[in-house]
């Protein structure tokens, strides 16, 4: 299946926020009530243990993605490690509310662009569920960022270019209505843009649908590796692995 990359509204400056809010704050109930990310922590681990940095700069965090379970998992083997959460579109929101939730999380209030992290932002990088948002030329900008900067980068993306992949997104609507009552904040425009004017479940259903056919290959993802200035300067590894009835995939590169 070649990848197609259309417009996800969560991208589009237009979009209202409290919207994307919304969005956002959808994945991230789902991430952490279902702990996707738990068989990644030893690749993460890796990555904390190849650096003498104990710091973790998430990009394109959204309301905070997976971090509630995924901290905790990593306080117990790297309980110094600090994590930052920050984005384009920060839900400043949100991520306040995960800092106060977890001891080990905090957050960036300014806007970051993953394509060029200020050199004053050190440590770990790491896009969950981000990386497909990204056309061919601004994904490999955000290697190359990481790679000019010297910096480890781990991407990983919780659903795949494929059929089955699609078909499951076809479901996400039924799973927001069914988890929304339990999404804290509650907020009544929340619940009227999900049962009373349906706007949210279409959007999700939208954006999660492209999303898999966004997302990258790991032949791509070699590709793209392979075109990076100094990429030899690093160690790569792309694969993917298993999360439940799915998998996960995976890029780390980390400096030599």
């Amino acid at each position: 299946m070649a990848r197609i990359h259309l417009f996800e509204f969560e991208d589009q400056e237009w979009m209202p926020a409290f919207l994307r809010n919304y969005m956002t704050d959808f994945l991230s109930h789902l991430s952490n009530q279902l702990d996707i990310f738990k068989p990644i922590v030893p690749i993460i681990g890796k990555a904390l243990e190849s650096t003498s940095d104990n710091m973790i700069i998430d990009l394109g965090s959204g309301a905070g993605g997976g971090w509630i379970k995924l901290s905790a998992h990593l306080q117990d083997e790297f309980p110094d490690t600090r994590i930052f959460l920050s984005d384009y579109f920060p839900n400043v929101a949100a991520m306040s509310r995960m800092a106060q939730l977890t001891s080990n999380v905090n957050f960036i209030e300014e806007s970051v662009d993953a394509r060029k992290v200020p050199k004053e932002i050190k440590g770990l990088r790491t896009l969950f569920l981000a990386f497909h948002h990204f056309k061919p030329q601004d994904a490999a900008l955000i290697l190359q960022n990481a790679v000019d900067d010297n910096q480890p980068i781990c991407v990983f993306e919780g659903q795949e270019r494929s059929l089955p992949s699609i078909l499951g997104m076809v479901f996400s609507p039924i799973t927001l209505l069914l988890i929304t009552p339990f999404i804290r904040p509650f907020e009544l425009k929340r619940f009227v843009f999900t049962y009373l004017v349906p706007l949210l479940p279409i959007l999700v259903l939208w954006d999660g649908v492209v999303s898999c056919l966004r997302t990258y290959s790991i032949r791509e993802l070699n590709a793209m590796v392979q075109g990076l200035e100094g990429n030899e300067r690093f160690n790569w590894e792309i694969n993917t692995v298993k999360s439940g009835p799915g998998k996960i995939l995976y890029l780390m590169g980390l400096p030599k």
